[in-house]
């Protein structure tokens, strides 16, 4: 009987009339079984005859065959992929003539066949690539893989990304117990807060290839600001000791926000789509309007098969910061050269002068074979200032590295800095970032920022950016005085204008198209910072608009960035609830004093605020619900200037107790005489009162009090029960 070989025959499973020509063969021939049903193989055993040292004996089985035999005192124990499986072929050699039979043969598994992953195993690599059907394997492999991300609507050409793809075996480079550290690290933050999320990647041989983790406030920031998201890849790229990549966004106040952690053993495109697709489930499967990252092939794969509705972009500082490493060559030009790049770069008012002037670039530096600047050419609509419209980066895609919120973590994470040298301060990080964003939160309640002008753009957004967007937005107000406009062209509803900045001695063009109130800078405020230039203010101005139109107002910068509720065109509610809001900040604290005095003045101040409470539920519940059906003209919030107004009564009927307030001394009430004498000391000589009522200094506790309940200040999250348990009666 001739021997069978895999190549041979169509039916490669093991049958009982099978003979091979040596053990060697049977072994061959098992293995070619095994990558067709998806296992790896090992020689299990075999056994010589001890008269003639021929072999008269062999056993073959899968990988995970048998049970790893592991003492307990075993220190950093290698990981074994034995499960218990029996699957297995013995074979024995004739007496007779030579021939190797199937003495016995086990199919089931258990545990998963991976058919298209099969190359993978060490027992299958490096095979002879005569013998190899490489076409079919590819065509098995991409069959897999949209199957397994199918979910996640993979779209395009995948055959290319995954060749030459056999390091998928890697293992994160850690040092000496660091698995064990890393490991404990992440239990120990799902047990204080079991919304932790992380998952670990291993490899065939159950190593450590990718680990991820985001913590409850990461998944929580991401809800609110996962519009736009950066993957910084800098640590590892640049070879830190720690192989680190994070996911960073920026909240309402310009601050970073760690939306994710990830230490990852390679940059295969199998890794990285390995930490989109957990990052994506670990963000309840909604993926970012906008992912900014580093110029990678493989991340730029990856980001298209995992969020194929999401716009990728590279960083701008990632870009840059390459040009001196990338072209060496030119150092003795270098600044010549980079006067030319820039002017390219952020002068180029359209797509044509941009082409014009980077040939031009080209051929004046003889850069046409140089393939990394082939590779910006083609990306350039991933990059290039002049290919970004309708988009905005907020503020995360920058000129430098040290102006983004990335390079907060720089100042904790050294070259050498190790990984139990970082997790042990993550939680020093972390907290850092919250204090920053809780200071930040309590400024906006307490502050109110100052005007500086007469500008109506400026009185417009006082109330509804928060302090820092305002306040970078009142530069821009500000500097549009040193701005002059001309008209250039005027095609159907657009005008274009020119407009010369006499602060920065540059000229830019401005395109307004009124009835669709859109408005585009050549500076590109908008599209990296996210709010309107000085250039685009004094076009708007100079066009007779007051007000900057509600799609460049982006909720994310706004005092409402964090509500259930689109702020949409309505920015006067914006203002009017923040109005209010501070209005009954002021009432709180002035009835805390005056409730404080007595027991009987304290339980009426606590019956009435729970009263107070019921009763706004109510009105906010059928509110919500009028405003999901479309119905809430009856509804409508007041305009500012009545809430104005409101602030004016109110600090009229609550001076006097203000006052009182101030002068009492722990529960005793002020003399009345002084009293009247105070309260008469308030008016003018024309008998006005003063419009503010003064925070008593006793307020203080009151402060540390509400602070909490800022955080869910126009979030519509309810204050109801952390209200009735500060006021709630002690028992006596």
């Amino acid at each position: 009987m001739e021997s069978t070989v895999a190549t041979e025959n169509n039916n490669l499973e093991p049958r009982d009339d099978m003979e091979f020509d040596s053990h060697d063969a049977a072994y061959e021939f098992y293995k070619e079984y095994a990558k067709s049903a998806g296992f790896g193989t090992a020689k299990l055993s075999s056994r010589r005859s001890r008269a003639s040292k021929e072999f008269i004996d062999a056993k073959f089985s899968c990988i995970r065959y048998g049970n790893k035999q592991q003492s307990d005192d075993a220190i950093n124990p290698r990981p074994s992929p034995k499960i218990g499986c029996k699957a297995s072929m013995h074979v024995k050699r004739r007496s007779s003539n030579g021939k190797w039979y199937i003495h016995s043969f086990v199919k089931e598994h258990n545990h998963e066949l991976l058919p298209a992953q099969v190359h993978f195993f060490r027992s299958h690599r490096n095979v002879d690539p005569l013998k190899s059907d490489a076409k079919v394997r590819r065509k098995k492999m991409l069959a897999s893989v949209s199957k397994q991300y199918g979910a996640y609507q993979f779209s395009g050409n995948l055959e290319n990304l995954f060749r030459n793809q056999h390091d998928r075996g890697r293992s994160l480079t850690l040092e000496e117990g660091g698995a064990q550290v890393l490991l404990e690290f992440l239990v120990q933050m799902q047990e204080e807060n079991p919304k932790f999320f992380y998952s670990v990647d291993l490899n065939e041989e159950h190593r450590m290839r990718n680990v991820f983790w985001v913590d409850a406030k990461g998944m929580d920031n991401y809800s609110n600001f996962g519009d736009v998201v950066s993957f910084d890849t800098t640590y590892f790229t640049n070879k830190y000791k720690i192989p680190l990549v994070l996911f960073i966004g920026a909240n309402h106040h310009v601050q970073p926000t760690l939306l994710g952690c990830a230490l990852i053993a390679d940059e295969t495109v199998h890794t990285f789509i390995w930490l989109m697709r957990t990052w994506c489930l670990a963000m309840g499967g909604r993926g970012p309007k906008i992912l900014l990252s580093d110029q990678n092939d493989n991340i730029k794969a990856a980001v298209g098969a995992i969020f194929p509705d999401t716009g990728h972009y590279f960083s701008l500082w990632s870009i840059l910061e390459k040009i001196p490493r990338h072209l060496e060559y030119l150092s003795l030009w270098h600044d010549t050269f980079m006067a030319k790049f820039t002017k390219c770069i952020y002068r180029s008012w359209t797509e044509e002068q941009y082409e014009h002037r980077w040939w031009k670039l080209i051929e004046k530096f003889s850069l046409r074979e140089d393939e990394w600047v082939q590779s910006l050419y083609e990306n350039r609509k991933l990059w290039v200032p002049a290919f970004m419209r309708d988009v905005s980066f907020a503020s995360l895609s920058t000129a430098s590295r040290s102006e983004s919120v990335n390079s907060f973590f720089d100042k904790y994470i050294q070259s050498e800095t190790s990984l139990r040298g970082f997790i042990g301060q993550h939680k020093l990080i972390l907290e850092d970032w919250y204090e920053e964003e809780a200071k930040a939160n309590f400024d906006a309640w307490h502050e109110m920022p100052e005007l500086k002008s007469p500008s109506p753009f400026e009185k417009q957004m006082l109330l509804i950016y928060t302090h820092e967007i305002f306040k970078k937005f009142q530069v821009e107000v500000l500097g549009a005085a040193a701005c002059h406009l001309k008209k250039e062209t005027e095609d159907g509803t657009s005008i274009t204008y020119a407009v010369k900045d006499f602060d920065a001695n540059q000229d830019f063009m401005v395109e307004w198209d009124a009835p669709r109130s859109d408005i585009y800078c050549s500076c590109h405020s908008f599209e990296y910072k996210g709010y309107l230039c000085r250039h685009a203010i004094v076009v708007l101005q100079m066009s007779g608009v007051f007000n900057i139109p509600s799609k460049y107002i982006l909720q994310r910068w706004t005092n409402a960035a964090m509500s259930r509720h689109s702020i949409s065109e309505r920015l006067e509610d914006v203002q009017a609830k923040v109005r209010r809001y501070n209005d009954l900040c002021r009432r709180a604290i002035i009835l805390g004093e005056e409730g404080s005095l007595t027991q009987e003045s304290y339980n009426i101040a606590v019956g009435a605020i729970k009263e107070a409470l019921k009763q706004c539920a109510t009105v906010n519940v059928t509110f919500e619900a009028n405003l999901r059906s479309g119905s809430c003209a009856t509804l409508a919030i007041q305009g500012v200037n009545e809430v104005c107004q409101g602030n004016s009564l109110a600090a009229r009927e609550l001076m006097p107790y203000s006052r009182a307030a101030q002068t009492s001394k722990g529960s005793k009430r002020a003399d009345p005489g002084k009293e009247r004498e105070n309260n008469d000391n308030t008016s003018n000589k024309k008998g006005k009162v003063t419009l503010e009522p003064e925070i008593p200094n006793g307020a203080q506790g009151v402060f540390h009090q509400m602070e909490f309940f800022y955080q869910n200040f126009l979030t519509g999250a309810p204050g109801k029960v952390y209200f009735e348990h500060i006021f709630d009666a002690p028992s006596s």
